[in-house]
């Protein structure tokens, strides 16, 4: 670490926890920020301050006067020009050692998978549900923490969505409300110092990820009511239906096709003599598995790891819940140049079935 570092984090560095190590570690994290509105303010001010290498912001909108009370990234100068450059204008004033980079083009179907790969840590600062069931889907599918947090009023919520280590986002918000049945910030009203809290709260869950220190906020959810000055956490628990449901989402316009329409083998029976790959999670093969199977969970194959039956080249049958995440790890593995492998159609859920 060069010295002009230590000079700049020499106060985090001073936490027995953080140290030069954990210090590294965010120099050579990259953190993607969806919104640079009243959550992203706060949170990218004190990622660039916390030194994160290097940060993405996503945000087609511009600063409009009413928005500066809470979004105090902004000034009133930047009034009609972009918040991504404005936002990257502000960080680099603060902390000109990070690097700060930027889409303009709103998130969506066609972009998303696109815009976050490669990212450590995704937050979420969007104020819409739309967006923020494509961010889950997005950083689902990729394997990325996905940071979450919104306000109504006086109240705000806050949680960390891991696919394959604890909930995401549709375990609370199964589908987007009706439209105009939640009031936006517009309509509703809003106080600045509201998102300020939760902004810096989202913060602090991305350093805390990064670094390893502390426990993320993961199968919780973090109430809190700034009238009365209290924070409550709920227990949140993860579905792994709901998990293969997201993750089939597809295309262009939103949950439209499926992984069960991947380009992979397929089998509906299992013939004698094969390998098995089981690719649920640790927790659902402990429940119950297919006899002889061997478990390589979705999420250390999205991490790299490959079933030994697969590098081996012997014919492998891969299986999950319904099918959707035995498609996955096959179109992974094939990308990495493996073959030889089927899905089995309908997963152990079908195979189950069939033994009545």
């Amino acid at each position: 670490m060069k010295n002009l570092d230590i000079a700049r984090y020499r106060r985090q560095i001073m936490l027995g926890e953080i140290g030069q190590t954990g210090q590294q570690s965010l120099i050579d994290a990259n953190v993607a920020v969806i919104g640079a509105g009243g959550l992203g303010s706060p949170a990218l001010l004190y990622l660039a301050g916390a030194g994160i290498g290097h940060i993405h912001i996503i945000d087609d909108d511009v600063v409009d006067l009413s928005n500066l009370h809470r979004q105090v990234i902004h000034t009133t100068a930047g009034v009609g020009s972009s918040k991504a450059e404005s936002a990257r204008e502000a960080m680099l004033a603060l902390n000109p050692s990070v690097a700060v980079t930027i889409s303009t083009q709103r998130l969506d179907w066609s972009n998303a998978l696109s815009e976050l790969s490669g990212f450590d840590v995704v937050l979420d600062g969007s104020d819409n549900f739309d967006t923020r069931h494509l961010a889950s889907w997005a950083a689902a599918t990729l394997g990325i923490p996905h940071v979450w947090a919104s306000i109504l009023g006086f109240d705000a919520q806050l949680s960390v969505f891991h696919a394959g280590h604890g909930p995401i986002y549709e375990d609370l918000f199964p589908t987007p409300p009706p439209p105009g049945s939640v009031p936006s910030c517009s309509q509703a009203g809003v106080l600045g110092p509201v998102v300020g809290i939760l902004g810096s709260a989202m913060a602090m869950e991305a350093l805390k990820i990064i670094t390893g220190v502390g426990t993320p906020l993961i199968g919780k959810l973090g109430y809190y009511s700034s009238l009365e000055g209290t924070w409550e956490y709920i227990p949140v628990v993860g579905s792994p239906s709901v998990l293969d449901k997201v993750l089939a989402v597809a295309g262009s316009s939103g949950p439209s096709a499926s992984a069960e329409e991947l380009d992979v083998p397929r089998v509906s029976s299992l013939p004698e003599g094969v390998s098995l790959i089981d690719v649920r999670e640790a927790t659902e093969f402990a429940a119950y598995s297919i006899p002889g199977a061997h478990n390589v969970p979705l999420s250390a194959i999205r991490s790299g790891a490959v079933p030994p039956a697969v590098s081996a080249g012997k014919p492998v049958i891969i299986y999950c819940a319904a099918g959707v995440r035995s498609a996955q790890a096959i179109t992974i593995l094939e990308a990495a140049g493996y073959t030889g492998m089927s899905s089995l159609d309908g997963g152990i859920e079908a195979w189950l079935d069939g033994l009545r």
